[in-house]
């Protein structure tokens, strides 16, 4: 396919100086347009010249206005102007010209090879130019396109470019954006303090009920610090499609508690019973009526005990509060406890009497629950599942005390194939009875509560067993 010949514009009113100049450039291969007056070439321009060969001296407008105005004008602003002049010859005159916006000046008479080499100097500018726009417009299309906001930021910490994305996340047009400082610009959205430099891999944050993830990272160029770039992204239906399968999760809790509950109170309100029949057979033995009197409370007590612990495992506070980790290991314990016997476990538990912590409680319950049946179910009949909680009194890089749980089995253990996906949402290896959801709930819970959630595990045939270890932040003792 050949390209068509470069077409430029000559604008003279005399015509034998616009035939020298037409010949030698058809000669050579170019398409030529003529005019005589400034009006003509404004109106021959919007034909896309690539280069406007332009006369100062017309008879209707001066070269120098009709140059400023194909500049002022979008459509012809990018068309490179060579100005020529046989009577305006001065520095000033130059100067004018060029400052009208002119690409480059000759004085006449010119050399034809002069001139033909300006001029495809000035068409290889054009095509330059052209080629960098289109460049530009390709990017910035694509830039447009990102569904994440992108925003360039220079060394000054301000925001020098912006896509259309980030426009709609902050409510802000591109001038209320670009220019701004990035400081200002994430305090007066998010509320939150960050400097250009602050280089962040992930961070949430919340505006008018709508949640953001954020990455702030670093541009090097020749391996020096050229700025940042901010990438935003929404995740306000991730967080409640979270939120709607943590609501789930409680449910199907909720489901299995009530099977456990139906179980536990089976037993005491058959005992009951038993008791009510059994005394109302003796009612003439005062000291045997006592006795199944004595016997029923006590069974009514259980009953009201298991009630208390279903009222407390799901209720949830609105603010963390201090929480006895013994009190509520022996909660998740007591409604785990009919598959522990169904499989004939023996418990050790190891753990001091005046732990606590701050948190919400039906949370971490929910946490310590799941990873205390994963370690039933992983279990072999007749095993064992050590729970072991300890203090810490400095920990990570705040050097403050923290508490450790340990709920360890030695049952089938978890293959290192699968070890690294267990935290996942919707994996699971129990096919389809398992949601795939517990542990990534458990540990996103645990993050929540500024603490952290470890693995370790063995698959082999002799010596298997899996152990997870929770450390959240502690307070000591209030008693």
């Amino acid at each position: 396919m050949t390209s068509s010949p470069a077409r430029v514009l000559i604008v003279d009113d005399r015509p034998a100086n616009r035939y020298l100049v037409t010949h030698t450039l058809r000669r050579l291969g170019f398409d030529v347009l003529e005019a005589s007056t400034g009006k003509e070439a404004l109106e021959l321009a919007n034909q896309h010249p690539k280069v406007v060969i332009l006369d100062v001296k017309l008879p209707d407008i001066l070269g120098y206005e009709v140059c400023r105005r194909l500049k002022a004008n979008p459509l012809t602003a990018h068309i490179p102007v060579l100005q020529l002049s046989a009577a305006f010859l001065s520095s000033e005159s130059k100067v004018h010209a060029l400052e009208s916006g002119a690409d480059a000046f000759l004085a006449q008479p010119v050399d034809s090879n002069l001139l033909i080499a300006t001029v495809k100097s000035l068409i290889r500018l054009h095509d330059a130019e052209a080629s960098t726009r289109l460049l530009g417009q390709q990017w910035q299309a694509t830039f447009d396109a990102l569904s994440e906001g992108v925003a360039l930021i220079d060394m000054s910490g301000a925001v020098q470019r912006s896509n259309r994305a980030m426009t709609g996340f902050l409510g802000r047009s591109y001038s209320q954006i670009e220019a701004v400082s990035f400081q200002e610009l994430m305090h007066h959205s998010f509320g939150i303090e960050i400097g250009a430099t602050d280089f962040t891999p992930a961070r949430e944050v919340e505006r008018d009920s709508r949640y953001f993830r954020f990455s702030l990272a670093p541009v090097i160029s020749q391996e020096t610090l050229s700025g940042s770039i901010l990438v935003l992204s929404e995740i306000t239906d991730q967080k409640r499609a979270q939120a709607a399968i943590v609501v789930n999760e409680r449910f199907v809790a909720t489901g299995r508690m009530a099977n456990t509950i139906a179980h536990e109170i089976n037993n005491p309100l058959e005992a009951i019973t038993n008791l009510l029949y059994l005394l109302n057979t003796s009612l003439s033995d005062q000291e045997t009526s006592k006795k199944y009197l004595t016997s029923a409370q006590e069974e009514l007590d259980r009953v009201s005990r298991i009630a208390r612990q279903i009222l407390s495992f799901n209720r949830e506070s609105l603010v963390p509060v201090s929480i006895l980790l013994p009190e509520l290991l022996n909660d998740v314990l007591a409604f785990s406890n009919r598959d522990i016997l169904k499989k004939n476990l023996k418990i050790r538990k190891e753990w001091p009497t005046n732990l606590r912590i701050d948190g919400y409680p039906a949370q971490l319950r929910q946490v310590f629950l799941n990873l205390l049946r994963n370690a039933v179910e992983a279990s072999f009949e007749n095993g064992q599942i050590r729970i072991r909680v300890s203090q810490i009194s400095k920990w990570g890089p705040n050097l403050e005390p923290v508490v450790r749980v340990s709920i360890a089995d030695n049952g089938v253990g978890i293959s290192s194939a699968v070890l690294p996906r267990i935290y996942e949402a919707f994996y699971s290896t129990k096919e389809l009875k398992g949601s795939g959801i517990g542990l990534w709930l458990s540990a996103n819970i645990v993050q929540e509560h500024r603490g952290r959630i470890t693995v370790r595990s063995c698959h082999a045939s002799l010596n298997s067993g899996t152990c997870f270890t929770v450390v959240l932040p502690c307070i000591q003792d209030r008693t």
